[in-house]
């Protein structure tokens, strides 16, 4: 059999779901384009979606929920300046089409018209960083059953201190098209999967929760035995260490974060503040520090949306940009921002492929992808052993940041004392309180051992929720507040 080059197969795929079914074909996407560009515009994309998604959840030892649901539709977009124009309908069809073109083109002055020829005929560039398949046919549902039940029988298994346990399997197939009117045509197919562990383990009146769980860009047979068997060890660990947990001591001290997930932190407090829009505008504590050194030697932050599978990566964003490996932080200096279309040309530099928005419904952000720091060279052990006294956190539930003043506080899900080097018992209800851009300047070791998330992390802002990616190795920060419970 001869397979089609990838970014034409996808093509052909979305245009089967989106375009043929109703009528519709490129000539129709040009007239679209056309009718918004009456008046000038400096932007002007459509946005067409098609997603089918499933969800299955375990309580109990039964089946609790059982969910299937189909979304289509589009949006039609139109920027001038700052100014943004924007029509969606689940509707897909000629006269919808052309309504919300005919809408959006009203943002421009009547002294800017002038009719451009839009020909909707540049292929976006190759990449194929993610199979195509549809994840929720790549098991029936009695093995996704099974594949929840033996969660919860190898859980139970485990201690009989377990008293709960809960699962979810999710799987989404989404497939995406844009069409800019700049002649760039392009078209994604996502898939998705998440399982989820959480356990609760109780002893001597005491009940405590501990959860793991993981996927990404592939089908449901990633979760084999193994992968099954380290969800369940690891939140099952997590629920009977909080079981011995101690109150957490509070003050300023030395934190030492584990690898992976504890990277939210990084996304969170210095993520965010690295996004184009708030930077543009000054609302960032890293706004226009490009080259001045914001982070501790040896501090080198990338956002990458290229990494093969991984939650947070994309073949092309949601304005019809490849994406990219972005260098932001290196080695302490800042090298620049995530941009989308818009506020890229707005501040004079390139689009970094981070145009991104939940659904045909929403206009399209800057925001991360995969976001991590790059391992340094000191083991994990030395680190730990490095600590007088102080807070060792391997987990973290959830966080609050400030863009603006770059504050933020964290909640340690699991976390350890540790004194004299020595890790001496479990401790709960640690918050760490700092600034973004000060914690970056207090990383004083970088460990050799960087690890990204198992693939479970999702991101908000302003109401829009799309799947990312963190990793870092283990870091030591010094000087940071730790409010707790003792």
């Amino acid at each position: 059999m001869i397979s089609r080059e990838p970014t034409l197969e996808r093509l052909a795929i979305a245009k089967s779901l989106l375009l043929t079914p109703f009528g519709l074909d490129e000539s129709h996407l040009g007239r679209a384009l056309s009718e918004i560009r009456t008046n000038r515009m400096d932007e002007a994309d459509l946005y067409f979606q098609y997603t089918r998604s499933e969800g299955w959840s375990l309580e109990e030892g039964i089946v609790k929920t059982g969910s299937f649901s189909i979304d289509q539709g589009m949006g039609v977009r139109a920027v001038s300046g700052e100014r943004t124009a924007f029509a969606y309908s689940d509707d897909i069809s000629e006269a919808s089409l052309l309504d919300a073109a005919r809408t959006v083109r009203s943002i421009s002055t009547a002294a800017q018209t002038g009719r451009a020829k839009v020909v909707t005929k540049k292929i976006a560039a190759s990449r194929a960083l993610y199979s195509g398949l549809d994840p929720i046919a790549t098991l029936d549902s009695t093995a996704k059953i099974k594949l929840l039940e033996k969660v919860e029988q190898q859980a139970r298994a485990k201690d009989p201190r377990v008293a709960q346990v809960m699962a979810g399997l999710a799987s989404e197939y989404d497939v995406v098209m844009v069409a800019r009117a700049d002649g760039t045509l392009a078209a994604d197919v996502r898939p998705l999967v998440r399982l989820s562990v959480t356990v609760i383990a109780q002893h001597k009146g005491r009940r405590e929760v501990g959860s793991a769980g993981g996927g990404g860009r592939f089908g449901l047979a990633y979760f084999d035995e193994a992968i099954i068997t380290q969800y369940v060890d690891e939140a099952v660990k997590a629920a009977l260490t909080n079981l011995e947990a101690r109150p957490a001591p509070a003050g300023e001290m030395t934190v030492v974060l584990g690898p992976g997930w504890p990277g939210i932190l990084l996304h969170e407090a210095i993520g965010h503040g690295l996004e184009g829009d708030f930077n543009r505008k000054g609302s960032s504590a890293f706004s226009g520090r490009v080259g001045e050194r914001v982070a501790a030697k040896g501090v080198t932050v990338l956002d990458d949306g290229t990494l093969p599978q991984r939650r947070g990566s994309l073949n092309v964003d949601d304005e019809g940009n490849t994406s990219q490996r972005n260098v932001l932080i290196e080695d302490g200096i800042l090298k620049g921002y995530i941009q989308d279309a818009m506020n890229a040309r707005l501040m004079g530099v390139a689009p970094t492929g981070n145009g991104r928005r939940e659904s045909y419904a929403s206009v399209p952000l800057p925001r991360m992808t995969n976001t991590y720091m790059l391992a340094g060279d000191k083991s994990p052990e030395e680190i730990v052993t490095s600590i007088k006294k102080g807070l060792y956190a391997t987990n973290f539930g959830g966080g609050q940041v400030d863009i603006t003043s770059g504050k933020f506080v964290f909640s340690a899900s699991e976390a350890f004392w540790v004194e004299n080097g020595k890790i001496l018992y479990p401790v709960k209800g640690a918050t760490i309180v700092g600034n973004g851009p000060d914690a970056l300047t207090r990383v004083s070791m970088i460990g050799n051992d960087m690890k990204l998330d198992s693939g479970v992390g999702t991101c908000g802002k302003e109401g829009q929720s799309v799947p990312v990616g963190v990793g870092q190795p283990t870091l030591r920060i010094d000087g940071l507040t730790v409010g707790g419970t003792a």
